[in-house]
């Protein structure tokens, strides 16, 4: 035997000249803080996983130092592994050669001797699996130790030995079976990971954990014989089985991440494999309860979406879409927050905002009636929601009450392609078309736009007329700040839209919030879609409700759906803050004004407090400025297409000529076909009913007074008759 064993320790000195060229130096360092990352990881602003990845080479994101790791379970694993792993100085040559022995007598691989510093070697070296490879490997051990400490070696060992699926180190492992942080795991559970470092695919627990319990028993009996676990720490672990309970995601963010890995770099700023984005996990985690329990109050609503910005940063602090993205749930892996609707109502502000920035006022009065507009060579009646009509009003109540007619009065007088320019400004790229595409129709929002746009653009309005781009990762260079708005104009928009009193006659009550909060709604065209937007002193946020396969909802509005979810997430957003009011710059102007009238207020009128950008606010006595249309033909509007009804006789089938309500000081009204008068009438009737005829007609009034020879007439209007 003797004779055996000087002959293996000959043969290693041989083999230790012919190997001196294959034995590799040890490296620099044990950190993988610069090591190829693969897939990166995204955290929240706490440092709370929002992704968990296996792909990289290394535990790059659940590596833990020595000193949190318990002791007991170092001891174990070492006790496991490598009993004298204090006491050889890489290789265990003394293991090494029984093992040797055993295996020559046996004419097979009965026992392995791999020492805890031989198996760092083969993690930072990977050779295939034979003789001459172990043979290099307890040099290099040697010379690793002579390097490193112990404490840098089993430290390594243990954030970075492989288990099944993938996982690497105790940390993982720990999750991975067990749900567990180190600190919190069973003797048993401890024993289990010492065990699996020898067969991790053999054993893996989630095949079943029948197999593992043997080897588990036998090393509690060296650790009992040892004096490591007391006797009735061994019963427990005879009697106790293992249960399995595999982590999951703390936070369900699938679209935030997916939208970072889209449009940020995210492998060029990454350190360590992480990077830290803007969400916040527990407003994440209300909103989503929040919002998941409207959606399922709604039976004809099956998604939507909640985007949360802290508005003086700019940082998205919440991404909310209904449930969790599955191929069985239709539509859920489309993200809400970035495709795409028509906004409805929620346009308004931006469009009321330029009109101020022409000369209009908070008071401006508009007139709220009966309206249609030629739409191509057919005719469009505007409605308000409610089909009611108000007639004069001011510009505050028109915004505050979400009315469209006077929504169209406004963008007539401004332009279509002015506000187009405008809304591209604050950051709606989705609005691809020409304007003449959009048409009136773009103040009532009639081009999509998605809702993180939406939300960019209400920032505008909370930030006093700055845009700044919104951010979703914390360590992303703030953008430069763009003045989009004055900050007097951008006041009396959010203090329009956080006035219970201007949103009285179609709302009432519905909108107020404890803390003020400038609120605003939008409904598309057959209930598609619903929103509400606010913002308060500190946040904005967005809501949509809606389908995505583009089925109506059964009137959902966005007062009556989203608005109820926006109240509930600003109570949580408030829950713990020291809230405040919005701010109003303090060079606007305060004027009592009259509400019938626009002028400064005198006795027996009914006023109100009005905001007024200096040199803008009304003179005494002198009228506030009110809209008033050029004289013209209401209907028919130019080039319309009318058709006669088969059903009607013809001697009876007539169409009403309406002309504008331009104020007129005179007596009779002459209506012209073809410029022949075809009817006469009072001044205060401005409608006339003629007797259609097939062909091609223009339309045309006379405006006459019996004391003057005066004559107004308004432009011939082409239409045809079919």
């Amino acid at each position: 035997m003797r004779n055996l064993i000087f002959i293996i320790l000959l043969a290693g000195v041989i083999l230790f000249w012919f190997t001196q060229d294959a034995v590799l130096s040890p490296p620099k360092t044990l950190s993988i803080a610069n090591s190829t990352t693969r897939k990166v990881q995204i955290l929240d602003r706490q440092l709370i996983p929002l992704t968990i990845t296996y792909q990289n080479d290394w535990n790059l994101h659940d590596y833990i130092s020595l000193h949190e790791i318990p002791d007991m379970l170092q001891q174990i694993i070492i006790l496991a592994e490598d009993k004298r792993f204090f006491e050889h100085n890489g290789p265990d040559w003394q293991a090494r050669s029984s093992a040797t022995l055993q295996n020559i007598m046996a004419l097979q691989v009965v026992r392995g001797a791999s020492t805890i510093t031989e198996q760092v070697v083969r993690m930072l070296n990977p050779r295939p699996r034979t003789f001459w490879s172990r043979w290099l490997e307890g040099f290099e051990a040697r010379q690793l130790e002579s390097k490193f400490s112990k404490a840098e070696i089993i430290e390594f060992y243990l954030n970075q030995v492989p288990y099944a699926s993938n996982r690497r180190g105790v940390v993982q492992a720990a999750r991975h079976y067990f749900d567990r942080d180190l600190e919190t795991l069973s003797l048993k559970e401890m024993l289990a990971l010492a065990t699996l470092i020898r067969a991790p695919g053999r054993l893996d627990l989630y095949r079943n954990t029948k197999d593992i319990e043997t080897p588990i028993q036998n090393l509690a009996k060296r650790l009992l014989k040892l004096n490591i676990i007391s006797q009735i720490d061994y019963e427990n672990i005879l009697t106790a089985s293992l249960q399995l309970n595999d982590s999951n995601i703390a936070v369900q963010a699938t679209h935030f991440v997916n939208y970072i890995h889209r449009t940020q770099p995210v492998q060029t700023l990454h350190i360590a494999g992480r990077l830290v984005s803007t969400l916040d996990t527990n407003i994440q985690l209300a909103a989503q309860k929040i919002l998941d329990q409207q959606v399922k109050n709604l039976p004809s609503v099956k998604h939507g979406a909640v985007l949360i910005v802290e508005q003086q940063t700019g940082e998205v602090l919440a991404w909310v879409n209904t449930g969790k993205p599955s191929v069985q749930q239709p539509g859920s892996q489309i993200d809400a927050i970035t495709t795409p609707r028509q906004p409805g109502s929620t346009l308004k502000p931006f469009l009321y905002a330029l009109a101020l920035e022409h000369g209009w006022t908070a008071a401006t009065l508009i007139d709220d009636a009966p309206l249609a507009e030629a739409v191509g060579t057919g005719l469009h009646s505007y409605n308000n929601y409610s089909r009611r009509y108000y007639g004069t009003l001011s510009l505050r109540e028109a915004l505050g009450n979400s009315l469209n007619i006077p929504a169209i009065r406004t963008i007539q007088f401004l332009g279509t392609e002015a506000f187009l320019h405008r809304l591209h400004q604050l950051g709606m790229s989705s609005l691809t078309a020409e304007a003449d595409h959009y048409g009136d129709g773009l103040a009532l929002g009639n081009g999509a736009v998605t809702l993180l746009e939406l939300v960019q653009a209400y920032t505008v309005l909370a930030n006093q007329g700055s845009f700044r781009a919104l951010k979703v990762l914390r360590d992303q260079p703030a953008s430069d700040s763009e003045t989009i708005l004055s900050s007097q104009i951008s006041s009396i928009i959010a203090d329009i839209l956080s006035d219970p009193e201007a949103r009285r006659l179609e709302f009432g009550n519905g909108l107020r919030l404890p803390v003020q909060t400038a609120i605003k709604t939008g409904t598309s065209s057959d209930y598609r879609d619903a929103w509400t937007v606010g913002f308060n002193y500190k946040y904005t946020v967005g809501v949509w409700l809606g389908n995505l396969d583009q089925q109506p909802m059964s009137q959902v509005s966005g007062a009556s759906g989203p608005a109820l979810t926006l109240r509930a997430i600003f109570a949580e957003l408030n829950r713990y803050e020291d809230t405040q009011g919005l701010y109003l710059d303090p060079s606007l102007v305060k004027v009592n004004i009259c509400r019938d009238t626009g002028q400064r207020a005198v006795d027996n009128c009914p006023s109100r407090v009005e905001w007024f950008v200096p040199g803008t606010e009304p003179k005494l006595k002198k009228p506030i400025q009110q809209i008033v249309q050029p004289l013209h033909l209401r209907q028919p509007t130019h080039n319309l297409n009318l058709a006669m009804d088969p059903r009607i006789p013809d001697e009876y089938e007539a169409f009403t000529l309406i002309l504008s309500d331009t104020e007129l000081e005179a007596d009779l009204i002459e209506w012209l076909i073809d410029d022949e008068v075809v009817g006469i009438s009072e001044i205060e009737v401005r409608q006339f009913s003629w007797l259609v005829t097939r062909g091609k007609h223009t339309a045309q009034v006379r405006i006459l007074s019996y004391d003057s020879e005066d004559v107004q007439v308004t432009p011939k209007v082409p239409f045809y008759v079919k």
